[in-house]
Order: C-alpha cells, then structure tokens, then sequence
C-alpha cells in the first residue's frame, strides 16, 4: 500500500521520519510525503495499515483519498518496482536506452507533415519495444552510504546523464533539445545538463557528487563572474547539491555521450 499527503513541502522529510521512527525499515518506508507500508501477509498488513493510519490522526496529518493505493502486489517507488518477488527497475524510467534507433520509425510520425503511414517497419518497431519493455535491464541499486559519480553530456541533438556508483550505471536519462534550446551556446547546454539531476534528487540530495563533462570551463561555473539571467537560475538549482565538476575527455565518456546523440546511434 503507498499514498501521498497533500500540500507537502520539503521540510515533511524531516517530519515523517520523526512521526514514523518507530517503524521506518521495519514495514514502513517514508520519501517527503510518499509512504510505503510493505508486509510479509496480508494479516500483517491489516495491522501495519492500521498503526500508520493512527499515527497520522495522532499528529493530524491527512492524506488524500485519490494518491492512495491499498493492497498491491506491486508498487512503483523512487523508479522502482518493489513486489514479492523482490526489486526491479520501473520498465519506464529506462525507456531512454530502450527507445534507441528502436522508436524513430514511429516518433517520425509526430513530426509535421508527416502523413500517418503505419508500415511494416513501424509494426517491427512497436512489436520490439513491447518486448524491450517488458524485460527491465540489470541496473544496481544506489547505496546512499557512499558517494555517486554522474556523466553528463549534450549535443546539439540531445542531453544525456548517466549516475553511477562503483563503476555500475544505475540509472539513464536523456531528452532532446527543445526548439529555443538549439540556439544555446555550448556552455550554455552542458549547464543544462547538470540540471538534469534533480530527476535522482532523492538520491544524490545529501550526498557527495562526482560530475564528469568534456566542457572543460563548466569545471569554473561556481566562481565565474559574469553569469547572465539563464545561468544564475540553472546556478541556482545545482548549489542544492554536494557535487564537484571534474573534466573527461568527450570520447571516454561513452554512455551519456550515446544517449546525448541518439540520432546517430
């Protein structure tokens, strides 16, 4: 079973844990205002949902009917799918290296002018990607007790950011530049990229960063002076967190480059 609260801000990190301490990684797991209540049996359960529905009365907390799921055997969390049969990654948060070359043929259709032709080669496509979903890859699982390294990387097709932990990716994400952003100076769309991290922020918020880009000025970003309006907001949502810039070589930074470019993969 997991629901949401309403109206929740940042500081109920805080606050959760305190109101469920006594439970936390026994049959409770708690993400800002997202709760996860997890059982070996279903009378188990029964007891467990009821001792954190009574917590929250007690410190008058309320949840809200529609962000709540009761009596799943499965249940998608923090990009993951957590079930009786264990821990996987959620089939969705890996559709950037899924959809590689594989969904061209069909997102080519959304482009203007287009006419909608459905041919055998878009068939081939969707049947493939029907099959690639279904079978999630290995990926680790982040320890939140050691630090993360991040490759970035953008092209003018796309950007790319790939965490990783020991060598081990955990993680994709890629997206291809919008109309405004092709126009970006390359310092510009590098920065771009280390936005991205606020997609794993419940990860690497609080913890230590390594970030590796083949722009070699983006290593002074924190101690530039002139900065204009674009760059002082992107600025700002990147202090949040620990993380120091380092400088790799373009052709050695494989994985972010590959999803960066996926036109020519």
């Amino acid at each position: 079973m997991s629901f949401g609260l309403t109206n929740a801000p940042a500081y109920f990190m805080n606050l959760m844990n305190k109101v469920f301490m006594e439970y936390l990684d026994k049959f409770v797991v708690v993400f800002i205002d997202d709760i996860l209540i997890y059982s070996k049996t279903e009378e188990e359960h029964e007891e467990h949902l009821r001792l954190v529905l009574q917590k929250l009365r007690g410190h008058k907390l309320y949840a809200k009917l529609s962000k709540c799921e009761f009596w799943l055997d499965q249940v998608p969390f923090l990009g993951h799918i957590v079930s009786k049969g264990g821990i996987m990654v959620d089939p969705g948060k890996i559709s950037s290296v899924m959809d590689w070359k594989i969904a061209k043929p069909m997102t080519s259709l959304l482009e203007k002018g287009v006419p909608f032709n459905w041919t055998k080669e878009r068939q081939a496509a969707f049947d493939e990607l029907k099959k690639r979903l279904t079978t999630a890859p290995v990926l680790t699982l982040p320890d939140l007790t050691k630090s993360f390294t991040v490759y970035c990387d953008a092209s003018k097709e796309g950007l790319g950011c790939v965490p990783m932990r020991e060598g081990k990716v955990i993680a994709y994400a890629s997206r291809r530049l919008r109309k405004h952003e092709v126009n970006y100076p390359t310092h510009d769309l590098e920065l771009a990229t280390l936005c991205m991290l606020k997609i794993w922020r419940h990860y690497l918020f609080g913890n230590k960063c390594e970030i590796y880009t083949d722009h070699k000025s983006l290593k002074y970003i924190f101690t530039q002076n002139e900065l204009n309006m674009r760059q002082r907001r992107w600025l700002e949502l990147i202090k949040d967190y620990d993380l120091e810039i380092h400088y790799h070589l373009g052709k050695a930074n494989v994985v972010a480059n590959a999803l960066s470019e996926k036109k020519l993969c």
